[in-house]
């Protein structure tokens, strides 16, 4: 009995050295931070502190912004040019046509090169009109082996615009200074072409003795036919 006893001892001696299993204890989660007044004080003082530096403390000075230059006033313009622009010359005017002894003389560049002195005695002519009914056309041939002239004309009907063939009024005179010369009347223009509102254009062809040597230009639109006295 007494040894039961000891071992029974024994074995609770055994149970009570062994270290006792050990068993999983769930982590407790960590506190949750509280917001201090001091930590919200330290916040609002940083936040601040940072907008002072910011806007107190600028990280490049500021330039100068140079001032406006006023511009001197403009002057008024001195009585004396006002003056000047007002006795200027005038533009010169047109000069008028070019006469000789009463005679009205065509450019030479109308004669081509084979013609010069070219003349009429007026610019207007008519069938009926006493007063104005004839013209004189007179040329000088600039080529020596020119020895006859004829005298072509045209009538453009001045109101439609229609102009009608060249007429052949037959050969100019020959006079003693080696010009020559024809008197036109009105009643001469053929009468299928007579209008009562026309300009009446000429030309003048030069022939030696073998035939046609050189033409003038058409003397166009410089001598006005009509009807009656213009």
């Amino acid at each position: 009995m007494k040894q039961t006893l000891i071992i029974f001892l024994a074995l609770i001696l055994v149970a009570c050295a062994s270290p006792a299993p050990t068993v999983d204890q769930p982590t407790a989660a960590p506190p949750e931070p509280t917001q201090t007044p001091v930590v919200v004080v330290e916040t609002v003082v940083q936040k601040v502190v940072e907008t002072v530096v910011v806007t107190v403390v600028p990280t490049q000075p500021p330039t100068e912004v140079p001032s406006a230059t006023l511009l001197p006033a403009p002057t008024e313009v001195p009585p004396t040019q006002a003056v000047a622009e007002v006795t200027q010359p005038p533009a010169p005017t047109v000069a008028a046509p070019e006469t000789s002894g009463g005679l009205i003389t065509v450019d030479n560049a109308f004669g081509a090169g084979w013609f010069t002195d070219m003349t009429r005695t007026r610019d207007d002519f008519a069938l009926r009109c006493q007063v104005s009914k004839e013209i004189t056309f007179s040329v000088k041939p600039s080529d020596a082996n020119i020895v006859q002239v004829d005298f072509y004309y045209r009538i453009q009907d001045r109101s439609t615009g229609a102009v009608f063939d060249w007429q052949n009024a037959g050969r100019m005179l020959s006079n003693a200074d080696g010009s020559f010369s024809l008197v036109f009347s009105g009643d001469a223009v053929n009468a299928n072409f007579r209008k009562p509102n026309a300009w009446f254009d000429y030309q003048f062809i030069g022939s030696s003795r073998s035939g046609v040597v050189g033409r003038s230009e058409k003397i166009e639109q410089q001598v006005s036919y009509t009807f009656d006295c213009p």
